[in-house]
């Protein structure tokens, strides 16, 4: 009687291991995704999908906060390293299950996983700009994603260099060269203190994105 009750215990403790379901990857693709990138990749993206459950009902600069904290832990790494390319925008389950990306990795699985929580896409925008680092007098290409609460407000920058949550206004290291989403592409204008939409989002690498997303 002892010996059932004591297994009855071990199989009650690996229960919720066993019974873990995600809900916002099938299984199937979780099983595939975890043959591609390993055991490790697989905890990782079971975080992800736990951290959209539970900040699906939150108050969006708790979504901006959580989705921004959650991205920046990933290790950062230089395309030509990582991919073994110049230039590579990965998506974000390649981006997880890698475990490392650099600057547009970032803002790309943050823009992705605000809008599976509800957040409209016309109040995001993954931003290009040129950051300049204290000491330096030069210059660097980099991309963060911003969220505007209304079209013509200060827009909050979500930043893997700079991780706080800040306001455009706040981040003086950083000039505006263009943005973009899903719909639409912007160009800046004086010194990136606004935009004018100059048409709709054809950029190549996005294209290519998108057709691994």
């Amino acid at each position: 009687m002892k010996s059932l009750v004591f297994l009855s215990m071990i199989f009650l403790l690996f229960l919720p291991l066993t019974a873990n379901t995600p809900h916002n990857i099938t299984q199937s693709k979780l099983n595939e995704f975890t043959k591609k990138y390993g055991k490790k990749a697989q905890k990782r993206v079971l975080l992800w999908d736990n951290l959209v459950e539970k900040t699906r009902g939150k108050k969006t600069l708790q979504k901006l906060k959580s989705v921004n904290d959650f991205f920046n832990k990933i290790k950062y790494r230089l395309d030509i390293k990582h991919w073994k390319k110049k230039d590579y925008w990965a998506a974000p389950f390649e981006f997880m299950g890698t475990g490392a990306g650099d600057c547009e990795d970032y803002a790309i699985a943050k823009y992705f996983t605000l809008r599976k929580l509800g957040v409209p896409d016309h109040k995001l925008r993954i931003m290009y700009v040129k950051y300049r680092g204290k000491r330096t007098k030069f210059e660097q290409a980099h991309m963060v994603l911003t969220y505007y609460h209304k079209p013509n407000a200060t827009p909050i920058v979500m930043d893997n260099i700079n991780q706080k949550l800040k306001l455009a206004t706040k981040r003086r290291d950083l000039k505006p060269v263009y943005s973009f989403n899903a719909s639409g592409l912007w160009q800046a204008k004086n010194k990136g203190k606004t935009f004018k939409q100059v048409g709709k989002n054809n950029l190549r690498s996005w294209k290519d994105l998108m057709s691994r997303i």
